[in-house]
């Protein structure tokens, strides 16, 4: 898949730099060269020459190496490559990429690069969730900057949340996506994410409870697979992924104006947990009590079927067209007649009574119906159903 590539590897200075030597394995039987630069922090945790013997050449270090600077200045070294790899991105080398500094090689061959840069980013969940952070991850994606994950899960330190780095495998999947070479490659997927904010008057609204973070997570899963991603959300609690097209709506109806704007699409997945009413009589004040207990009059009028009108359509229907079933009692056949009734190719189905703790959680336990019936997935991070659910996706369009 990336054979004749060459791949800068930035490897910076965390606990998870020993998964750099795997990804450096899985490069190299992919075809690509790396050319690997070790940080002073990440020397730390692998050696120059573990790293310089997966590689099969030579370990870049130090900024002020004459040696290195007669041989291939950084400049050079910087744009030899077709794509650079920071892998773990720490927080340091985050901020001082959004910072601009160039105070060692690393972040000067950042600074210098006129190449995509793609980050998977490492540390602990307090440090990923830093205010500063945050500030600088949406900087970095505002410049551009790729990422793969990070994901969640159990930490060297003991804490558990996200922060934790991307596996080998997702940040070659990333890497091939980057530089167009996924097996969704020239494939365009609509994914709907979020819930939708319906309004009673300017500060109340209707609403179902989403976070977002299962379609944030299918967007990711489908950009690192190649695939051009239009990913519309609602007022969602997670940030959009770097790298794909996001349309930000509020309410059902503009969701619906932005799907139909995005087609045509090879693939649509609906994730978002769309109202099923508005308020038909919504007020441009705010509404007040009146002391007497009067109740106000609230007009419900349904919402537009997003995930139905798509499926229906005669002309420019999207190859496969994925609908969400949220469903608290009888899944599999609530969600089996769902799929019927809306005329949809899959559901995705999963039970979010409170008892399991999925409906804002970091996990999810879904079940995959299709034509060919139901196929239950074990529990697993959202990251997970994801991905998963990008490589059927990838398999179905062939």
């Amino acid at each position: 898949m990336l054979q004749g590539r060459r791949i800068l590897l930035i490897i910076g200075g965390g606990i998870a730099a020993y998964k750099a030597l795997l990804l450096i394995r899985l490069l190299r039987a992919e075809g690509a060269e790396v050319v690997p630069v070790l940080t002073k922090g990440g020397g730390e945790f692998v050696t120059p020459l573990s790293v310089g013997a997966l590689a099969g050449g030579k370990v870049y270090r130090d900024l002020f190496d004459l040696t290195d600077e007669a041989e291939m200045s950084h400049i050079e070294l910087s744009r030899a490559a077709d794509l650079v790899v920071v892998a773990p991105a720490t927080a340091d080398l985050l901020a001082k990429m959004a910072a601009g500094l160039a105070d060692n090689l690393a972040s000067t061959l950042l600074l210098a690069t006129d190449k995509r840069v793609l980050v998977a980013p490492a540390m602990n969940v307090r440090m990923w969730e830093h205010p500063a952070t945050r500030r600088n991850v949406e900087q970095l994606q505002a410049d551009g900057i790729l990422f793969a994950g990070p994901g969640e899960g159990e930490m060297a330190c003991g804490e558990f949340g996200p922060g934790r780095m991307a596996e080998p495998e997702e940040i070659l999947g990333a890497i091939g996506a980057a530089l167009g070479e996924g097996p969704l490659s020239g494939r365009h997927v609509i994914v709907t994410s979020g819930p939708t904010h319906e309004p009673i008057d300017p500060v109340r609204y209707i609403a179902n409870r989403s976070s977002g973070a299962q379609g944030a997570a299918i967007a990711a899963a489908l950009r690192d697979l190649g695939a051009r991603v239009s990913f519309i959300t609602g007022p969602a609690d997670v940030a959009p992924p770097g790298g794909v097209d996001v349309v930000a709506v509020e309410t059902a109806r503009e969701m619906e104006k932005a799907v139909q704007a995005a087609l045509p699409a090879d693939a649509a997945v609906f994730a978002a947990a769309v109202a099923d009413w508005r308020v038909e009589n919504a007020s441009d004040s705010k509404i007040k009590k009146d002391g007497k207990g009067a109740l106000p009059r609230l007009e419900l009028a349904e919402n537009p079927d997003i995930l139905a009108a798509i499926a229906g359509m005669k002309k420019g229907r999207p190859r496969l067209v994925v609908g969400f079933a949220a469903e608290t009692d009888d899944v599999v056949a609530n969600a089996a007649a769902k799929r019927a009734r809306k005329g949809c190719d899959w559901i995705v189905a999963n039970d979010v009574s409170p008892k399991t703790g999925i409906m804002g959680g970091a996990e999810n336990a879904v079940v995959l119906i299709t034509g060919d019936g139901a196929e239950e997935w074990p529990r697993m991070g959202k990251d997970a159903v994801a991905r998963r659910l990008a490589a059927r996706i990838a398999e179905a369009l062939g």
